[in-house]
């Protein structure tokens, strides 16, 4: 359908206005003539959400479409003075991304002069006090709401609709201040791919025995509900639209991203957020969160809502996704989470089925941050609705009622946590041009200007506290507003170990996602923390690096730097060009290292330079014979084993990887792997982090996609020992079997791989490792290992794996490519037990009949965010590599 009346913005950070100030009194003369009555002769032409849809948002077993949501929102946008509806762009799947701004019509028609005023305040530097305090007198409070970003999480994005009808018609005075004084942003759907499958999937289901399940596959076309965790890497769209409104045109001074637990607790959780908080943030955003978090529980209680919680469930320190990260901006980043419902079904709960939280609410029982338990019975959409538009309005009141205060707080957080950075320990992180992959760390200083940091560049060569480094050197000053989220991006991280982290037997309570969230140590990029800012001619970065490659032919052609993740993506453009290339297995002096891409003489000049300047990846000029020491590379069919149970975020973010760097692959379901004769198909085939019981259908419960005969019989998944035995033929045959993580427990219990896991079955006080970077030692002589830097860090989570070869007779047949160093293994996160894992091998390459099985016992791809050790993957899935040993033994390669 078509969509009217969207208007689409690029809001452009300016310099600083000068602001005019209304006299009080003509202030509110406009507030009586402009919003009052024009409001209300509207609002006896705006539909109610009831009206419209034909039900009450949250009714049970209904659920509003988000395309019908769209024509409501640009049909209020027409009517409504107070509303103008922003079309971002097309969501992965080509839906409208909307943003809703809601303010008085007044300040919707300053909306880019008090951007700006905002954007002073975000980062005062070089402004004068009087501006600032001009800024603080003129200013509106900006206060960002998110929607829908887990879609089967249904209540927020009906609650949208009710909330945003209320804030454009209603003329009491809550909401009269509330437009006056503050900018009202909403993000009504963060996923709208996602709330059209949920809704059809509802539909479909509603009325039959599998009413209420959830979706049996991902929610977002890729990365389903991990794309909350995608907030500091933004690798979706609709991350990056989100980043745009949060980080970079606006940085409001609050921001409340609305979502749902568990059905079986408190019926609500409200901020603040429980221990540990994550340091490093100015402490007024701490405060803050306090400060809303106890206004929207006292309203709620006003209300008469029950079972609201607060400072607990959640952990202040938490996965870099929207909430979590924004304290970091100088945002207080908040969250609520109310209790499910069966999506739009209702729920009945006995009260001695509700139970507390390991955080901050051990029992089911009154205490200080949760005084009014819920008795039980039936629960409803239509509950999540109601106390979530109370939380919703609530922040907004907050903010109108003490907009000075609000907007003197957002001035003192950037200005404080600018003078932390500039006389803190570490004043400057340097990233030197000199990169082992140049171009992946280009990208990192794109997400770090994607995330609003100020970055600058050297124009020259210069020598900094005993180190010498070349021109184009990047260096971020810790002398600005966002120093605390530089730091966590760029500086090394060691989650806390206390009585914070420890339940009362002294088990390590697992973070909530990752340990750490190094940018640079996923990417793999080397970043030098300096105490002094070089001093040295420096350019402020104002735009995104748009690397081009050049094209220089040699006497035998052209050689890609096999470094380069952006490598394998130009030789895949290359064989879709029908370009043949191929790849060296011997040094051959400076002219080519193993691993490089050679192109000969004859390859057509115009291809090159096109696929050079879209990657950024040189075509240097190869003046030596190296025909002697490559092979021919092949293109692979890669098939990769997708199920139902749910979806599998993995294999999701792993199509993803594969699709940015061009790689192309089938999507390999039961059905398939059953009939058997692979390799008639496919040369690899990539087992994705999972479960064996997944995989196999052995499981018949538990996770998040819930019980197999909870679903439909055509979702239910499992290739079965029919399966296996297909994939164990397929690897004897000749092809490659890629596993990820805990999937390699496949071929080791099934096909009888001589490997051993090693901290399989250990307790969390034996071995701990949720979601640290580890060091590793790498053979990069193995072509699985091809352009990887000999020393590296392996993103290590829960449920992976360490390997150890079991004796035989063949030992020769398992290749240990990744192995832990001997000590002082963490980098960074939590790691407990580090001796169970030293010298052991992180990846291995098993042979098996005419074919091999390359075990990735960690996360290489995981989240599409740790791009140093991206090649592990690739370097699998290409096709032609000789044989290790005929490397070894200087034989024939072809």
């Amino acid at each position: 359908m078509r969509f009217r009346n969207q208007v689409t913005h690029h809001f452009r950070p300016e310099g600083v206005v000068k602001f005019h100030r209304l006299p009080t009194r003509l202030v509110i003369a406009i507030l009586a003539l402009v919003l009052v009555l024009p409001a209300r002769a509207a609002s006896q032409q705006i539909p109610t959400p009831e009206e419209f849809f034909g039900f009450q948002m949250g009714a049970d077993r209904k659920l509003a479409r988000w395309d019908k949501l769209v024509e409501y929102y640009n049909l209020l946008g027409e009517l409504s003075p107070r509303l103008q509806v922003v079309n971002m762009g097309p969501s992965t799947l080509g839906n409208p991304f909307l943003a809703l701004y809601i303010s008085s019509p007044d300040n919707l028609a300053r909306l880019e002069e008090l951007r700006q005023i905002n954007a002073t305040l975000s980062d005062p530097r070089g402004v004068p006090a009087i501006e600032i305090e001009r800024a603080i007198a003129e200013g509106k409070a900006v206060v960002v709401q998110s929607m829908g970003l887990h879609s089967t999480e249904v209540g927020s994005s009906q609650m949208a609709a009710e909330l945003t009808y209320d804030l454009v018609t209603r003329t009491d005075p809550e909401i009269l201040r509330i437009l006056e004084n503050t900018i009202a942003i909403m993000i009504p759907s963060f996923n709208p791919d996602g709330e059209i499958m949920v809704t059809d999937w509802y539909s479909e289901t509603v009325g039959t025995a599998y009413e209420g399940v959830g979706l049996p596959s991902l929610y977002h076309h890729y990365i389903g509900h991990d794309n909350n965790r995608d907030a500091f890497m933004t690798n979706t769209v609709e991350s990056q639209y989100g980043a745009k409104i949060l980080f970079r045109d606006w940085i409001p001074q609050a921001y409340i991203d609305h979502h749902q637990m568990g059905a079986y607790g408190a019926r609500i959780y409200v901020p603040p957020y429980a221990e540990p908080i994550r340091p490093a943030a100015d402490p007024l955003v701490w405060r803050e969160m306090s400060w809303y978090g106890a206004h929207i529980a006292y309203k709620e209680e006003e209300a008469g809502r029950q079972g609201v919680v607060n400072a607990a469930i959640y952990s202040g320190w938490g996965h870099f996704g929207f909430h979590w990260i924004t304290p970091f901006h100088n945002i207080a980043g908040m969250l609520t989470e109310s209790a499910s419902a069966r999506l739009a079904t209702p729920l009945f709960l006995h009260p001695d089925q509700l139970e507390g939280s390991r955080r901050g609410m051990p029992e089911y029982e009154q205490q200080t941050t949760f005084p009014n338990p819920w008795p039980g019975g039936w629960w409803r959409v239509r509950d999540i609705v109601e106390q979530q538009e109370i939380a919703a309005i609530a922040a907004l009141d907050m903010a109108a009622r003490n907009r000075e205060t609000v907007l003197r707080n957002a001035y003192l957080k950037a200005t404080r946590q600018t003078q932390r950075g500039a006389e803190g320990d570490t004043a400057a992180f340097l990233i030197p041009a000199e990169q082992h992959d140049a171009l992946t760390a280009q990208k990192m200083v794109n997400k770090l200007l994607g995330q609003g940091i100020e970055v600058h560049q050297a124009a020259g060569d210069f020598t900094h506290e005993g180190r010498v480094y070349g021109a184009g050197t990047f260096v971020v000053s810790m002398a600005q507003p966002k120093m605390g989220l530089i730091r966590w991006l760029l500086g090394r991280t060691f989650y806390p170990d206390n009585s914070y982290t420890r339940d009362r037997d002294d088990n390590p309570i697992r973070p909530y996602d990752m340990s750490t969230d190094n940018m640079a140590e996923f990417m793999g990029v080397r970043v030098d923390a300096a105490g002094t800012v070089p001093a040295t001619d420096l350019t402020t970065l104002t735009a995104l690096i748009e690397p081009r490659g050049t094209v220089t032919a040699g006497r035998f052609g052209y050689v890609l730097d096999g470094r380069l993740n952006d490598s394998f993506k130009a030789v895949n453009f290359l064989l879709d060009r029908n370009v043949g290339v191929r790849r060296v297995d011997r040094a051959t002096g400076d002219a080519a290292r193993p691993g490089d891409f050679v192109v000969s003489t004859g390859a057509p000049e115009a291809t090159l330079t096109e696929v050079a300047e879209a990657t950024g990846v040189d075509f240097s000029a190869l003046e030596v014979d190296v025909s002697g020491s490559s092979h021919t590379l092949t293109r692979s069919r890669i098939g990769m084993y997708q199920r139902y149970f749910g979806g599998n975020m993995d294999e999701g973010w792993t199509r993803l990887v594969l699709e940015n760097f061009g790689f192309p692959y089938a999507t390999l379901m039961d059905a398939e792997i059953k009939a058997g004769d692979l390799n008639d198909k496919f040369d690899v085939i990539i087992l994705p982090a999972d479960g064996v019981a997944r995989m196999t259908g052995e499981e018949s419960g538990g996770g998040r996609g819930g019980r197999a005969d909870a679903y439909p019989p055509e979702y239910r998944s499992g290739f079965g020992q029919e399966g296996v035995d297909a994939l164990e033929a397929f690897v004897k045959a000749g092809g490659t079997l890629l596993t990820f993580a805990e999937a390699g427990n496949l071929p080791i219990e099934k096909f009888g791989l001589p490997v051993r896991n090693v901290v399989a079955g250990l307790s969390s006080t034996e071995f701990w490792s949720p979601g640290s970077t580890l060091r590793v030692h790498v053979d990069n002589t193995n072509p699985v290992a091809y352009g990887m830097p000999k020393n590296a860090l392996a993103t290590f989570l829960g449920n992976n794996q360490v390997y150890q070869v079991v004796a035989t007779e063949r030992n020769e047949r398992v290749a240990r490519v990744v192995t832990f160093v001997e000590r002082e293994i963490l980098q960074s996160g939590w790691l407990l037990g580090e001796d169970v894992i030293a010298e052991k091998a992180a990846v291995v390459s098993v042979k098996h009949g005419e074919g091999r099985v390359v075990l990735i016992g960690f996360r290489a791809q995981h989240r599409m965010q740790t791009h140093g050790t991206f090649k592990l993957v690739f370097n699998a899935l290409v096709g032609g590599q000789p044989d290790p040993d005929d490397i070894a033994a200087g034989g024939s390669i072809e």
